[in-house]
């Protein structure tokens, strides 16, 4: 045998170790990272079986809602909803032109929109103010924010009726039955956890920015405009979806302050059809279709802050 065919039958694996028997490395080496089908559940496996679970899990309702929504059979009971898209139909969608489904919408949209700016303004200068100055009292104010985040807020219903039908009397925009008046409630419970969430991600931003700028000749309103809140868009974000989705989704405050059909929330007012001794599930069943699209939409568009907003003020560095 020649030297050429002895070089040609030993090869030599990754390791450094020969093998004589001729095997390619390549075979060699995917033999050698074959890992056995227990081990490979235990580690990696049982994961996707949870993934699948979870989808399925949370699909479900989503796929039978859908069902029941496109489904003109169930004006009284949602039985006929069993037998998923067994007769599929827009006509409940149009059956809501005829509701004040719309109205409600919008009073929603409104409210929440409104709500969830006004929280991120106010949420935003007071974590700022904490954050970044140190006076008198400081530590009481935020210890007070945390301990009156303990109450329930079923503690302050009365209170606020109350507040809110003699304050009618003197300002009528700000009584009861007034968007504006429930928009007010909802900021004044805005600055608890929120401020929290904020202060922690605005310790995150180092304070030599800050004094850098101020050297330069910025001042206080340009600091905090141009160069803090482009930093903390993140933050900004999940509070913003979060008090949305709160004011969207409310409805024993809502059902409180607003007694008028013409102003009533979605919540309050798509509880009308299913809570009395008339149901009408085909209409409630399209109008929840249709109100979980700006939530959706809204989540979509601001789902890379999420993650981020929510962690980055977890650990200051």
């Amino acid at each position: 045998m020649t030297q050429k065919q002895v070089d040609a039958n030993v090869s030599v694996d990754h390791t450094g170790d020969v093998d004589a028997g001729g095997v390619d490395a390549g075979q060699l080496k995917v033999r050698e990272n074959k890992m056995p089908f227990g081990r490979w559940f235990r580690e990696l496996g049982f994961r996707h079986v949870v993934g699948v679970i979870a989808v399925v899990y949370a699909a479900f309702p989503i796929v039978y809602i859908l069902s029941a929504a496109l489904n003109p059979n169930i004006s009284t009971t949602l039985t006929g909803a069993n037998e998923m898209f067994s007769d599929v139909s827009v006509q409940n969608f149009t059956e809501l032109n005829d509701t004040m489904f719309w109205t409600w919408l919008k009073n929603t949209l409104i409210i929440g929109v409104v709500t969830a700016i006004g929280t991120v303004l106010m949420g935003a200068a007071a974590a700022f103010a904490f954050s970044r100055y140190r006076f008198q009292g400081r530590k009481v104010t935020l210890m007070s924010l945390m301990v009156i985040q303990m109450f329930p807020q079923l503690l302050t219903f009365v209170a606020i009726f109350l507040l809110l039908t003699t304050l009618g009397d003197v300002i009528p925009w700000l009584g009861i039955d007034s968007k504006i008046a429930l928009i007010s409630v909802y900021l004044g419970g805005a600055l608890g956890a929120n401020t929290f969430l904020m202060y922690g991600f605005f310790n995150s931003i180092p304070i030599e920015l800050d004094e850098a700028a101020k050297i330069d000749g910025a001042s206080h309103a340009q600091v905090y405009w141009g160069i803090i809140m482009p930093l903390v868009i993140p933050i900004l974000a999940v509070v913003g979806l979060l008090s949305f989705i709160s004011a969207f989704n409310d409805f024993i405050l809502s059902r409180t302050i607003l007694t008028s059909q013409q102003n009533w929330t979605l919540a309050v007012g798509m509880n009308l059809w299913v809570g009395g001794n008339e149901k009408q599930w085909d209409w409630f069943a399209a109008g929840s279709v249709i109100s979980a699209l700006p939530i959706l939409l809204l989540f979509l568009f601001l789902q890379k802050y999420i993650v981020s907003g929510l962690t980055a003020g977890s650990v200051k560095g």
